[in-house]
Protein backbone atom coordinates (compact mmCIF):
# COMPACT_ATOMS: atom_id res chain seq x y z
CA UNK A 1 0.00 0.00 0.00
CA UNK A 2 1.46 3.44 -0.81
CA UNK A 3 0.51 5.93 1.92
CA UNK A 4 0.34 9.88 1.67
CA UNK A 5 0.42 12.37 4.21
CA UNK A 6 -0.87 15.74 4.90
CA UNK A 7 2.38 18.49 4.42
CA UNK A 8 1.40 19.88 8.03
CA UNK A 9 1.99 15.58 9.38
CA UNK A 10 5.37 15.80 7.07
CA UNK A 11 6.68 19.36 8.67
CA UNK A 12 6.07 17.99 11.77
CA UNK A 13 7.59 14.78 10.89
CA UNK A 14 11.05 16.62 9.47
CA UNK A 15 10.92 18.44 13.20
CA UNK A 16 10.75 16.14 15.30
CA UNK A 17 13.70 14.25 13.03
CA UNK A 18 15.93 17.30 12.49
CA UNK A 19 16.23 17.77 16.34
CA UNK A 20 17.81 14.43 16.78
CA UNK A 21 20.56 15.06 13.63
CA UNK A 22 23.25 16.99 12.53
CA UNK A 23 22.34 20.41 10.95
CA UNK A 24 21.32 20.15 7.30
CA UNK A 25 21.11 15.89 7.11
CA UNK A 26 17.75 16.03 6.26
CA UNK A 27 18.42 17.89 3.04
CA UNK A 28 21.70 16.42 2.42
CA UNK A 29 19.76 12.67 2.51
CA UNK A 30 16.89 14.38 0.20
CA UNK A 31 19.26 15.95 -2.21
CA UNK A 32 21.67 12.77 -2.55
CA UNK A 33 18.64 10.84 -3.44
CA UNK A 34 17.39 13.61 -5.96
CA UNK A 35 20.95 13.35 -7.49
CA UNK A 36 20.82 9.69 -7.72
CA UNK A 37 17.11 9.17 -9.80
CA UNK A 38 18.84 12.79 -11.84
CA UNK A 39 21.71 10.87 -12.38
CA UNK A 40 20.07 7.47 -13.73
CA UNK A 41 17.96 8.86 -15.65
CA UNK A 42 20.64 10.86 -17.87
CA UNK A 43 22.20 7.58 -17.83
CA UNK A 44 19.29 6.07 -19.53
CA UNK A 45 18.67 9.18 -21.66
CA UNK A 46 22.43 10.05 -22.85
CA UNK A 47 24.61 7.22 -21.80
CA UNK A 48 26.60 8.74 -18.99
CA UNK A 49 26.30 12.05 -16.84
CA UNK A 50 29.15 13.96 -17.74
CA UNK A 51 28.54 16.54 -20.40
CA UNK A 52 25.07 16.51 -19.63
CA UNK A 53 23.30 19.66 -19.87
CA UNK A 54 20.88 20.44 -16.81
CA UNK A 55 18.92 23.61 -15.89
CA UNK A 56 18.18 24.05 -11.77
CA UNK A 57 14.78 26.27 -11.57
CA UNK A 58 15.96 27.48 -8.38
CA UNK A 59 13.02 28.87 -6.23
CA UNK A 60 13.29 30.08 -2.58
CA UNK A 61 13.67 28.40 0.59
CA UNK A 62 14.32 24.14 1.12
CA UNK A 63 12.97 23.32 -2.08
CA UNK A 64 15.12 25.39 -3.96
CA UNK A 65 18.04 23.98 -1.46
CA UNK A 66 17.31 20.31 -2.61
CA UNK A 67 17.41 21.05 -6.05
CA UNK A 68 21.08 23.54 -5.65
CA UNK A 69 22.49 20.73 -3.81
CA UNK A 70 21.54 18.14 -6.20
CA UNK A 71 22.54 20.21 -9.08
CA UNK A 72 25.99 20.38 -7.25
CA UNK A 73 26.67 17.07 -7.19
CA UNK A 74 25.51 16.55 -10.96
CA UNK A 75 28.15 18.83 -11.31
CA UNK A 76 30.96 17.15 -9.46
CA UNK A 77 30.31 14.16 -11.94
CA UNK A 78 31.06 16.48 -15.01
CA UNK A 79 27.04 17.71 -15.49
CA UNK A 80 27.08 21.46 -17.22
CA UNK A 81 24.65 22.81 -14.59
CA UNK A 82 23.16 26.15 -14.83
CA UNK A 83 21.16 27.14 -12.08
CA UNK A 84 18.35 29.88 -12.84
CA UNK A 85 17.21 31.52 -9.41
CA UNK A 86 13.69 32.95 -9.65
CA UNK A 87 14.20 34.71 -6.50
CA UNK A 88 17.62 35.85 -6.08
CA UNK A 89 17.48 37.77 -2.76
CA UNK A 90 15.68 34.75 -1.01
CA UNK A 91 17.62 31.96 -2.26
CA UNK A 92 19.01 28.81 -0.16
CA UNK A 93 22.48 30.60 0.43
CA UNK A 94 24.42 26.95 1.43
CA UNK A 95 22.76 25.42 -1.43
CA UNK A 96 24.02 28.27 -4.06
CA UNK A 97 27.24 27.83 -2.42
CA UNK A 98 28.01 24.24 -3.00
CA UNK A 99 26.51 24.71 -6.79
CA UNK A 100 29.17 27.39 -7.37
CA UNK A 101 31.86 25.19 -5.66
CA UNK A 102 31.07 22.21 -7.72
CA UNK A 103 31.95 25.00 -10.80
CA UNK A 104 27.77 25.29 -11.84
CA UNK A 105 26.63 28.29 -13.50
CA UNK A 106 24.37 31.04 -12.23
CA UNK A 107 21.66 33.57 -14.14
CA UNK A 108 18.68 35.62 -13.18
CA UNK A 109 17.87 36.37 -16.92
CA UNK A 110 15.51 35.44 -17.84
CA UNK A 111 15.64 35.40 -21.29
CA UNK A 112 18.84 33.36 -20.57
CA UNK A 113 17.07 30.63 -18.32
CA UNK A 114 14.77 30.01 -20.61
CA UNK A 115 17.20 29.42 -23.24
CA UNK A 116 19.00 27.28 -21.06
CA UNK A 117 15.72 25.45 -20.32
CA UNK A 118 14.96 24.54 -23.92
CA UNK A 119 18.09 22.86 -24.51
CA UNK A 120 18.69 21.24 -21.54
CA UNK A 121 18.69 17.89 -21.47
CA UNK A 122 17.62 17.52 -17.78
CA UNK A 123 15.65 20.19 -15.85
CA UNK A 124 15.14 19.84 -11.97
CA UNK A 125 12.04 22.27 -11.25
CA UNK A 126 12.64 23.26 -7.77
CA UNK A 127 10.55 26.41 -7.73
CA UNK A 128 7.75 25.52 -5.17
CA UNK A 129 7.55 23.14 -2.84
CA UNK A 130 5.07 21.25 -0.89
CA UNK A 131 4.24 24.04 1.01
CA UNK A 132 3.43 26.23 -2.08
CA UNK A 133 -0.74 27.17 -2.62
CA UNK A 134 -1.98 28.89 -6.01
CA UNK A 135 -0.69 28.59 -9.53
CA UNK A 136 3.06 29.63 -10.33
CA UNK A 137 3.76 33.30 -9.84
CA UNK A 138 4.58 35.44 -13.06
CA UNK A 139 8.50 35.23 -12.92
CA UNK A 140 8.15 31.40 -13.08
CA UNK A 141 5.33 31.08 -15.68
CA UNK A 142 7.19 31.17 -18.61
CA UNK A 143 8.62 27.71 -17.98
CA UNK A 144 5.64 26.08 -18.23
CA UNK A 145 4.81 27.20 -21.53
CA UNK A 146 8.51 26.98 -22.62
CA UNK A 147 9.03 24.21 -25.48
CA UNK A 148 11.30 22.11 -23.79
CA UNK A 149 13.11 18.61 -25.16
CA UNK A 150 14.65 17.62 -22.08
CA UNK A 151 13.11 15.65 -19.31
CA UNK A 152 11.81 17.36 -16.19
CA UNK A 153 12.27 16.25 -12.43
CA UNK A 154 9.80 18.00 -10.01
CA UNK A 155 11.20 18.47 -6.64
CA UNK A 156 8.73 16.62 -3.90
CA UNK A 157 5.89 18.22 -6.11
CA UNK A 158 5.40 19.76 -9.67
CA UNK A 159 5.23 23.46 -8.98
CA UNK A 160 1.84 24.99 -8.99
CA UNK A 161 0.40 21.24 -7.56
CA UNK A 162 -1.32 21.49 -4.36
CA UNK A 163 0.78 18.96 -2.74
CA UNK A 164 -2.67 18.13 -0.10
CA UNK A 165 -5.15 17.99 -3.08
CA UNK A 166 -3.71 17.89 -6.01
CA UNK A 167 -5.54 20.67 -7.32
CA UNK A 168 -4.10 23.38 -9.58
CA UNK A 169 -5.14 26.44 -9.22
CA UNK A 170 -3.31 28.28 -12.09
CA UNK A 171 -0.55 27.51 -13.85
CA UNK A 172 1.58 24.69 -13.09
CA UNK A 173 4.83 23.04 -14.31
CA UNK A 174 4.39 19.37 -15.93
CA UNK A 175 6.81 17.23 -14.69
CA UNK A 176 7.93 13.81 -16.34
CA UNK A 177 9.42 12.71 -13.06
CA UNK A 178 8.59 13.33 -9.38
CA UNK A 179 11.15 12.45 -6.61
CA UNK A 180 9.10 12.87 -3.39
CA UNK A 181 10.67 12.25 0.09
CA UNK A 182 9.83 10.58 3.34
CA UNK A 183 6.52 9.95 1.44
CA UNK A 184 4.13 10.20 -1.33
CA UNK A 185 1.73 13.60 -1.02
CA UNK A 186 -2.29 13.08 -2.05
CA UNK A 187 -1.54 15.82 -4.86
CA UNK A 188 0.48 13.52 -6.65
CA UNK A 189 -1.95 10.54 -6.45
CA UNK A 190 -5.08 13.03 -7.39
CA UNK A 191 -5.95 14.12 -10.85
CA UNK A 192 -5.72 16.75 -12.17
CA UNK A 193 -2.02 17.33 -9.78
CA UNK A 194 -1.46 13.40 -10.50
CA UNK A 195 -1.40 13.88 -14.26
CA UNK A 196 1.10 16.79 -13.72
CA UNK A 197 3.30 14.33 -11.95
CA UNK A 198 4.75 11.71 -13.99
CA UNK A 199 6.37 8.57 -12.76
CA UNK A 200 6.07 9.33 -8.82
CA UNK A 201 9.77 7.99 -7.20
CA UNK A 202 9.68 7.85 -3.74
CA UNK A 203 12.84 8.54 -1.81
CA UNK A 204 13.29 7.48 2.28
CA UNK A 205 14.89 10.08 4.63
CA UNK A 206 14.25 8.02 8.15
CA UNK A 207 10.49 10.66 8.49
CA UNK A 208 8.44 8.89 11.66
CA UNK A 209 4.83 9.08 10.42
CA UNK A 210 1.38 8.53 11.71
CA UNK A 211 -1.10 6.68 9.91
CA UNK A 212 -1.79 7.88 6.54
CA UNK A 213 -5.18 8.97 5.84
CA UNK A 214 -4.94 8.93 2.01
CA UNK A 215 -3.31 5.57 0.34
CA UNK A 216 -3.57 3.73 -2.66
CA UNK A 217 -3.52 -0.15 -3.05
CA UNK A 218 -1.82 -2.27 -4.83
CA UNK A 219 -1.95 -6.28 -6.05
CA UNK A 220 -0.73 -7.83 -2.51
CA UNK A 221 -3.71 -5.52 -0.89
CA UNK A 222 -6.36 -6.34 -3.20
CA UNK A 223 -5.36 -9.69 -3.47
CA UNK A 224 -5.74 -9.77 0.96
CA UNK A 225 -8.79 -8.20 1.11
CA UNK A 226 -10.77 -10.80 -1.74
CA UNK A 227 -13.36 -12.77 -0.52
CA UNK A 228 -12.41 -16.49 -1.17
CA UNK A 229 -14.66 -19.28 -0.61
CA UNK A 230 -13.88 -21.93 1.96
CA UNK A 231 -14.66 -25.43 2.21
CA UNK A 232 -17.49 -25.42 4.16
CA UNK A 233 -18.86 -22.21 2.24
CA UNK A 234 -22.35 -22.37 0.14
CA UNK A 235 -23.98 -19.70 -1.83
CA UNK A 236 -25.87 -17.90 0.91
CA UNK A 237 -22.47 -18.18 3.45
CA UNK A 238 -21.11 -16.33 0.70
CA UNK A 239 -23.48 -13.61 0.20
CA UNK A 240 -26.26 -12.80 -1.88
CA UNK A 241 -26.25 -9.34 -3.29
CA UNK A 242 -29.48 -8.01 -5.03
CA UNK A 243 -29.26 -5.73 -7.93
CA UNK A 244 -32.51 -3.02 -8.55
CA UNK A 245 -32.07 -1.45 -11.90
CA UNK A 246 -33.03 -0.89 -15.55
CA UNK A 247 -36.21 0.47 -16.89
CA UNK A 248 -38.07 0.14 -20.10
CA UNK A 249 -35.65 2.94 -21.15
CA UNK A 250 -32.63 2.13 -20.07
CA UNK A 251 -32.72 -2.29 -19.76
CA UNK A 252 -28.83 -2.61 -20.13
CA UNK A 253 -28.46 -1.00 -17.29
CA UNK A 254 -29.72 -4.10 -15.80
CA UNK A 255 -27.85 -6.42 -17.37
CA UNK A 256 -24.28 -4.78 -16.78
CA UNK A 257 -24.56 -4.31 -13.03
CA UNK A 258 -26.14 -8.01 -12.97
CA UNK A 259 -22.80 -8.87 -14.90
CA UNK A 260 -20.69 -6.76 -12.68
CA UNK A 261 -22.26 -8.41 -9.38
CA UNK A 262 -21.88 -11.93 -10.17
CA UNK A 263 -17.92 -11.58 -10.87
CA UNK A 264 -17.94 -9.88 -7.73
CA UNK A 265 -17.67 -12.34 -5.14
CA UNK A 266 -20.96 -13.29 -3.96
CA UNK A 267 -22.43 -16.11 -4.07
CA UNK A 268 -25.57 -15.19 -5.69
CA UNK A 269 -27.06 -12.42 -7.22
CA UNK A 270 -31.20 -11.48 -6.86
CA UNK A 271 -32.50 -9.28 -9.76
CA UNK A 272 -35.57 -6.80 -8.82
CA UNK A 273 -37.21 -4.93 -11.71
CA UNK A 274 -38.78 -4.29 -15.12
CA UNK A 275 -35.91 -5.99 -16.99
CA UNK A 276 -36.19 -9.45 -15.32
CA UNK A 277 -36.99 -11.53 -18.21
CA UNK A 278 -33.93 -9.86 -19.91
CA UNK A 279 -31.47 -10.77 -17.08
CA UNK A 280 -32.43 -14.27 -16.49
CA UNK A 281 -32.52 -15.08 -20.17
CA UNK A 282 -28.64 -13.50 -20.53
CA UNK A 283 -27.96 -14.81 -16.76
CA UNK A 284 -29.44 -17.89 -16.05
CA UNK A 285 -27.93 -18.60 -12.60
CA UNK A 286 -29.52 -14.59 -11.20
CA UNK A 287 -32.44 -14.88 -8.85
CA UNK A 288 -35.33 -12.56 -10.57
CA UNK A 289 -38.54 -10.86 -9.37
CA UNK A 290 -39.98 -7.95 -11.26
CA UNK A 291 -40.90 -6.32 -7.88
CA UNK A 292 -38.82 -4.04 -5.90
CA UNK A 293 -36.48 -4.65 -3.28
CA UNK A 294 -39.55 -5.22 -0.59
CA UNK A 295 -40.42 -8.14 -2.01
CA UNK A 296 -37.44 -9.84 -3.60
CA UNK A 297 -36.08 -12.13 -0.92
CA UNK A 298 -33.19 -11.89 1.32
CA UNK A 299 -30.10 -10.15 0.43
CA UNK A 300 -26.95 -9.01 1.99
CA UNK A 301 -26.26 -5.71 0.22
CA UNK A 302 -28.39 -4.00 -2.36
CA UNK A 303 -26.79 -2.05 -5.71
CA UNK A 304 -29.50 0.69 -6.33
CA UNK A 305 -30.21 2.87 -9.16
CA UNK A 306 -28.48 2.31 -12.61
CA UNK A 307 -30.95 2.87 -15.14
CA UNK A 308 -33.97 3.09 -12.85
CA UNK A 309 -35.45 5.77 -14.45
CA UNK A 310 -38.93 6.24 -12.85
CA UNK A 311 -39.00 3.42 -10.69
CA UNK A 312 -35.66 4.25 -8.93
CA UNK A 313 -37.21 6.72 -6.14
CA UNK A 314 -39.28 3.30 -5.22
CA UNK A 315 -36.16 1.24 -5.23
CA UNK A 316 -34.28 3.88 -3.38
CA UNK A 317 -36.52 3.88 -0.55
CA UNK A 318 -37.17 -0.17 -0.15
CA UNK A 319 -33.86 -0.30 -0.20
CA UNK A 320 -32.96 2.04 2.14
CA UNK A 321 -35.56 0.42 4.57
CA UNK A 322 -33.47 -2.95 4.32
CA UNK A 323 -30.85 -2.72 7.30
CA UNK A 324 -28.42 -4.05 5.17
CA UNK A 325 -25.69 -2.11 3.12
CA UNK A 326 -26.60 -0.47 -0.09
CA UNK A 327 -25.28 1.03 -3.01
CA UNK A 328 -26.48 4.23 -4.50
CA UNK A 329 -26.03 5.01 -8.39
CA UNK A 330 -27.23 6.67 -11.16
CA UNK A 331 -30.64 7.37 -11.03
CA UNK A 332 -30.83 6.33 -7.32
CA UNK A 333 -28.28 9.78 -6.60
CA UNK A 334 -30.74 11.75 -8.96
CA UNK A 335 -33.52 11.17 -6.62
CA UNK A 336 -31.11 11.27 -3.00
CA UNK A 337 -29.97 14.37 -4.29
CA UNK A 338 -33.73 15.69 -4.83
CA UNK A 339 -34.35 13.97 -0.87
CA UNK A 340 -31.09 15.52 0.58
CA UNK A 341 -28.88 14.27 3.10
CA UNK A 342 -31.47 13.60 5.51
CA UNK A 343 -32.71 10.64 3.26
CA UNK A 344 -30.18 8.51 5.12
CA UNK A 345 -30.39 9.68 8.20
CA UNK A 346 -31.00 7.07 11.06
CA UNK A 347 -29.65 4.15 8.81
CA UNK A 348 -27.37 1.80 10.84
CA UNK A 349 -26.45 -0.29 8.16
CA UNK A 350 -23.46 1.24 5.57
CA UNK A 351 -24.14 3.66 2.50
CA UNK A 352 -22.19 3.78 -0.35
CA UNK A 353 -22.63 6.56 -3.29
CA UNK A 354 -20.91 5.81 -6.19
CA UNK A 355 -21.04 9.30 -8.46
CA UNK A 356 -19.51 10.56 -11.05
CA UNK A 357 -18.60 14.23 -11.27
CA UNK A 358 -22.57 15.81 -12.21
CA UNK A 359 -23.67 13.25 -9.77
CA UNK A 360 -21.46 15.22 -7.37
CA UNK A 361 -22.61 18.57 -8.02
CA UNK A 362 -26.57 17.76 -7.69
CA UNK A 363 -25.65 15.62 -4.84
CA UNK A 364 -23.77 18.75 -3.49
CA UNK A 365 -26.82 21.51 -4.22
CA UNK A 366 -28.22 19.96 -1.02
CA UNK A 367 -25.15 20.50 1.42
CA UNK A 368 -24.11 23.85 2.97
CA UNK A 369 -20.23 25.13 1.79
CA UNK A 370 -17.95 24.05 4.51
CA UNK A 371 -17.58 26.65 7.05
CA UNK A 372 -20.98 28.15 6.65
CA UNK A 373 -23.61 29.00 8.47
CA UNK A 374 -25.79 25.67 7.30
CA UNK A 375 -27.94 27.52 4.49
CA UNK A 376 -27.83 25.20 1.36
CA UNK A 377 -26.57 26.59 -1.92
CA UNK A 378 -28.97 28.22 -4.54
CA UNK A 379 -27.95 26.08 -7.17
CA UNK A 380 -25.64 23.00 -7.69
CA UNK A 381 -21.64 23.70 -8.72
CA UNK A 382 -20.74 23.20 -12.20
CA UNK A 383 -19.50 19.53 -12.39
CA UNK A 384 -16.06 21.04 -13.37
CA UNK A 385 -15.87 21.84 -9.52
CA UNK A 386 -16.09 17.99 -8.11
CA UNK A 387 -13.71 17.26 -10.98
CA UNK A 388 -11.21 19.54 -10.12
CA UNK A 389 -11.48 19.13 -6.26
CA UNK A 390 -11.89 15.30 -5.96
CA UNK A 391 -10.40 14.87 -2.68
CA UNK A 392 -12.49 17.38 -0.96
CA UNK A 393 -15.53 16.78 -2.67
CA UNK A 394 -15.45 13.37 -1.82
CA UNK A 395 -14.58 14.34 1.72
CA UNK A 396 -17.56 16.79 1.85
CA UNK A 397 -20.21 14.51 0.30
CA UNK A 398 -18.97 11.89 2.54
CA UNK A 399 -19.57 13.93 5.74
CA UNK A 400 -22.99 15.33 4.37
CA UNK A 401 -24.29 12.11 4.14
CA UNK A 402 -22.65 10.42 6.67
CA UNK A 403 -21.82 7.62 3.57
CA UNK A 404 -18.60 6.64 2.09
CA UNK A 405 -18.51 8.06 -1.46
CA UNK A 406 -16.77 6.51 -4.61
CA UNK A 407 -16.27 9.45 -6.62
CA UNK A 408 -15.82 8.44 -10.13
CA UNK A 409 -13.50 9.69 -12.89
CA UNK A 410 -9.57 10.27 -13.73
CA UNK A 411 -8.95 9.36 -10.30
CA UNK A 412 -11.35 7.50 -8.34
CA UNK A 413 -11.47 8.92 -4.87
CA UNK A 414 -12.99 6.52 -2.31
CA UNK A 415 -13.72 8.80 0.63
CA UNK A 416 -15.16 7.61 4.45
CA UNK A 417 -16.81 10.04 6.22
CA UNK A 418 -15.34 10.99 9.36
CA UNK A 419 -15.72 8.56 12.60
CA UNK A 420 -18.73 9.57 15.02
CA UNK A 421 -16.45 8.37 17.97
CA UNK A 422 -13.34 11.39 16.96
CA UNK A 423 -11.59 8.25 16.97
CA UNK A 424 -9.17 7.14 13.77
CA UNK A 425 -8.38 9.70 10.94
CA UNK A 426 -10.42 13.02 11.78
CA UNK A 427 -11.35 13.50 8.31
CA UNK A 428 -12.30 9.91 7.61
CA UNK A 429 -9.55 7.39 5.60
CA UNK A 430 -9.39 7.76 1.82
CA UNK A 431 -8.77 5.36 -0.89
CA UNK A 432 -7.38 6.37 -4.52
CA UNK A 433 -7.46 4.10 -7.35
CA UNK A 434 -4.08 3.74 -9.03
CA UNK A 435 -5.78 1.62 -12.39
CA UNK A 436 -7.70 1.87 -14.86
CA UNK A 437 -7.52 3.42 -18.25
CA UNK A 438 -9.46 6.22 -20.60
CA UNK A 439 -11.48 3.87 -22.72
CA UNK A 440 -13.56 3.63 -19.44
CA UNK A 441 -14.83 6.28 -20.39
CA UNK A 442 -17.64 4.04 -22.35
CA UNK A 443 -21.85 3.65 -21.32
CA UNK A 444 -22.22 1.27 -18.77
CA UNK A 445 -19.04 0.78 -17.05
CA UNK A 446 -19.89 2.45 -14.39
CA UNK A 447 -23.16 0.36 -13.91
CA UNK A 448 -21.02 -3.13 -14.22
CA UNK A 449 -18.69 -1.08 -11.32
CA UNK A 450 -22.07 -0.75 -9.50
CA UNK A 451 -22.64 -4.34 -9.77
CA UNK A 452 -19.25 -5.47 -8.62
CA UNK A 453 -18.83 -3.10 -5.65
CA UNK A 454 -21.78 -4.64 -4.42
CA UNK A 455 -20.99 -7.91 -4.12
CA UNK A 456 -18.27 -7.27 -2.50
CA UNK A 457 -20.42 -5.54 0.13
CA UNK A 458 -22.47 -8.73 0.52
CA UNK A 459 -19.55 -11.19 1.11
CA UNK A 460 -18.77 -8.71 3.75
CA UNK A 461 -16.06 -5.83 2.69
CA UNK A 462 -16.87 -2.76 4.33
CA UNK A 463 -17.75 0.55 2.11
CA UNK A 464 -14.65 1.69 1.84
CA UNK A 465 -13.11 -2.16 1.32
CA UNK A 466 -15.37 -2.85 -1.07
CA UNK A 467 -15.05 0.64 -3.06
CA UNK A 468 -11.81 0.47 -3.45
CA UNK A 469 -11.00 -2.99 -4.93
CA UNK A 470 -14.19 -2.65 -7.10
CA UNK A 471 -12.30 0.15 -8.34
CA UNK A 472 -9.43 -1.67 -8.89
CA UNK A 473 -10.35 -4.60 -10.59
CA UNK A 474 -12.56 -2.70 -12.93
CA UNK A 475 -9.77 -0.95 -14.32
CA UNK A 476 -7.29 -3.67 -14.08
CA UNK A 477 -10.41 -5.64 -16.29
CA UNK A 478 -10.58 -2.46 -18.19
CA UNK A 479 -6.72 -2.75 -19.08
CA UNK A 480 -7.28 -6.80 -19.78
CA UNK A 481 -10.12 -5.78 -22.41
CA UNK A 482 -8.69 -2.86 -23.81
CA UNK A 483 -5.03 -4.73 -24.15
CA UNK A 484 -3.16 -1.76 -22.90
CA UNK A 485 -2.48 1.03 -24.58
CA UNK A 486 -4.87 -0.91 -26.56
CA UNK A 487 -8.33 0.51 -28.16
CA UNK A 488 -11.83 1.16 -27.27
CA UNK A 489 -14.05 -1.39 -24.93
CA UNK A 490 -17.84 -1.98 -24.20
CA UNK A 491 -18.69 -2.15 -20.65
CA UNK A 492 -19.53 -5.91 -21.06
CA UNK A 493 -16.39 -6.71 -21.83
CA UNK A 494 -15.12 -5.15 -19.06
CA UNK A 495 -17.38 -7.64 -16.98
CA UNK A 496 -16.33 -9.96 -18.96
CA UNK A 497 -12.61 -9.46 -17.89
CA UNK A 498 -12.78 -9.35 -14.69
CA UNK A 499 -12.32 -12.93 -13.74
CA UNK A 500 -8.89 -12.22 -15.88
CA UNK A 501 -8.48 -8.84 -13.51
CA UNK A 502 -8.78 -11.19 -10.23
CA UNK A 503 -6.44 -13.43 -11.13
CA UNK A 504 -3.85 -11.20 -11.63
CA UNK A 505 -3.81 -9.99 -8.45
CA UNK A 506 -4.04 -13.47 -6.60
CA UNK A 507 -0.92 -14.39 -9.08
CA UNK A 508 0.90 -11.43 -7.69
CA UNK A 509 0.29 -12.52 -4.22
CA UNK A 510 1.79 -15.69 -4.80
CA UNK A 511 4.78 -14.15 -6.12
CA UNK A 512 3.71 -14.66 -9.82
CA UNK A 513 2.64 -11.69 -11.46
CA UNK A 514 1.08 -11.81 -14.82
CA UNK A 515 -0.85 -9.71 -16.93
CA UNK A 516 -1.26 -5.85 -17.09
CA UNK A 517 -0.55 -4.22 -13.75
CA UNK A 518 -1.43 -1.18 -11.70
CA UNK A 519 2.24 0.16 -12.42
CA UNK A 520 5.17 0.62 -9.68
CA UNK A 521 7.11 3.99 -9.45
CA UNK A 522 9.89 3.97 -10.93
Amino acid sequence: MRSAHRVDQVRAAETELMARLPEGTLMQRAATGLAVTCARLLTRRRGRVYGSRVVVLAGSGDNGGDALYAGAALARRGARVTAVLLAPDRVHGGGLAALRAAHGRVVVEQEVGLADFSRADLVLDGIVGIGGRGGLRPEAEPYARAARSGVVVAVDVPSGVDADTGEVAGTALRADVTVCFGTHKPGLLIDPGASYAGVVQLVGIGLELPPAGVATLQHADVAGLLPLPGAESDKYRRGVVGVAAGSARYPGAALLAVAGALRGGAGAVRYAGTAAEEVVRRFPEALVTEGGPAGAGRVQAWVVGPGGGEGAARALDEALAADVPVLVDADGLTELARLGPGALAGRTAPTLLTPHAGEAARLLAGVPEAGGTGSARARPPAAEEPAATRLATARRLAAAYRATVLLKGSTTVIADPPPASGRGYPQGAVRVNPTGTSWLATAGSGDVLAGLAGSLLAAGLSPLDAGAVAAYLHGLAARHAAAVPGAPVTALEVAAALPAAWNDVRAAADGTPSGPSAGTDA
